[in-house]
């Protein structure tokens, strides 16, 4: 079987999405499943875009972005395709430049299906390339969990804008779309609301093995030491880009109601990385903030073994395989109950409310805790929550064994790997 994929950004540039794609990709595309759309088209040669014959092989279509990275290369089981000029502004020449790619190689050897990863500018290149073959299955996966306010953003603020660009494209790649994929039951709502086509939940996963597996003492007091991070010192971490929408300044100025001993450690990068270093030093807390820029995911399980908290207080959330992957190298995490996020996340009302019963949990919620939530836009309530979870042993100690076990039954990406096969391949 020959699947195109069309997504606005892939590696090396890193996020869920991306990730998630390499996953799956990895995966299936090792694998020898049949095919299974009949005996004539499972009988065509599978040749230019690797796996080996009656399995699965890819190709994908995204924005070049810069010129460092070449138009073409094989990255796993995937044949990446890049197009535009090598400057941000691929990402607007990508439908019109990916549909004139996916007809080249469509014109070679047809595909059999189409994977569109969010309704980004890349949904636009795949929906033309659907229409032009009406039998040919277009399975859309929903990733983004940004409001209409903030994508609107992107027209300034113009509602006749939103509504003739963006919102029309949407309207159009879910009214093409033969099934849509969920990382969360929070998008399966938009999802629903949007489209009569089948809607199906497939969160994104974790490696579990990867991050569990710990670094030594010694290794681990060598990263803290190289970022001046004294032993008795306690650490939060966040891995997050650099935008509005993960609340990373929220959690900067949480440090405020925190002992001087409790550092943070940002791990990421983007546009508003500038911003939040004035903002830590107009805070005078530049000596408890460490912003580590980007770290390769691969490294990511090494700088979380180091920290004690796992808190990202975002704005809106699609899922968030951050916090997975938090829970999966045992540390328990804060976020506000946003999005995708409650769907991983279970934390009682007394404790998000900050009620008087300092932490005490009822029997129900032992066996259910999985973290705690927050407020939303609340540095106070990231403090309290924070706080409660490095001073109460008992209620930390639970939290991260509810959460690992969570992850390594509903999140490991071997399990989630085979539900994404069934609606590429079927």
């Amino acid at each position: 079987m020959r699947i195109i994929i069309f997504t606005t950004a892939y590696l090396p540039f890193i996020g869920g999405a991306e990730l998630a794609v390499k996953e799956i990709t990895d995966r299936i595309g090792s694998s020898s499943a049949p095919f299974q759309r009949g005996s004539t088209e499972s009988a065509r040669g599978r040749g230019s875009a690797g796996g080996s014959e009656g399995g699965v092989s890819f190709a994908l279509i995204t924005a070049r972005f810069k010129r460092s990275v070449p138009s073409h290369e094989r990255i796993g089981n995937v044949d990446v395709y890049r197009v535009g000029l090598g400057t941000p502004f691929d990402k607007w020449l990508l439908p019109w430049l990916g549909l004139r790619t996916a007809k080249r190689l469509n014109a070679v050897e047809p595909f059999d299906a189409i994977w569109s990863i969010m309704a980004s500018q890349a949904s636009i290149a795949a929906t033309w390339f659907k229409e032009l073959h009406q039998d040919t299955p277009l399975v859309l996966t929903l990733q983004e969990g940004d409001e209409e306010a903030h994508l609107r953003r992107y027209v300034f603020g113009s509602e006749f804008l939103y509504q003739l660009f963006i919102r029309s494209w949407h309207a159009a790649v879910f009214k093409q779309a033969d099934t849509i994929t969920v990382i969360s039951n929070y998008l399966a709502v938009r999802a629903k609301r949007n489209s009569t086509a089948k809607v199906v939940v497939i969160p994104n996963g974790v490696t579990v093995g990867k991050f569990e597996y710990r670094i030594s003492n010694i290794e681990k007091e060598e990263i803290r030491k190289k970022y001046g991070i004294a032993k008795e010192d306690k650490v939060i971490i966040t891995t997050s880009r650099l935008v509005e929408k993960n609340g990373v300044g929220d959690l900067i100025e949480a440090l405020r109601y925190l002992p001087d001993n409790i550092k943070l450690i940002i791990c990421g990068s983007g546009a508003l990385e500038k911003d939040y270093k004035l903002k830590a030093r107009s805070l005078q807390l530049e000596h408890r903030v460490h912003f580590l820029g980007h770290i390769p995911h691969e490294q990511l399980p090494d700088y979380l073994h180091i920290a004690d908290v796992f808190c990202r207080p975002s704005l809106s959330e699609g899922m968030g395989s951050s916090f997975v992957e938090a829970m999966a190298a045992g540390l328990p995490v804060v976020a506000t109950p946003v999005g995708g996020i409650p769907d991983f996340l279970f934390s009682p009302s007394h404790l998000f409310r900050g009620g008087s019963e300092g932490g005490v949990l009822s029997h129900e919620w032992n066996e259910k805790i999985t973290g705690l939530f927050c407020e939303v836009e609340n540095p106070e309530s990231i403090a309290e929550k924070v706080q409660l979870l490095l001073t109460n042993d008992e209620l930390r100690n639970r939290i991260i064994a509810n959460a690992s076990k969570m992850v390594r039954e509903k999140y490991e990406w071997d399990r989630i790997v085979e539900s994404m096969r069934n609606v590429l391949t079927n």
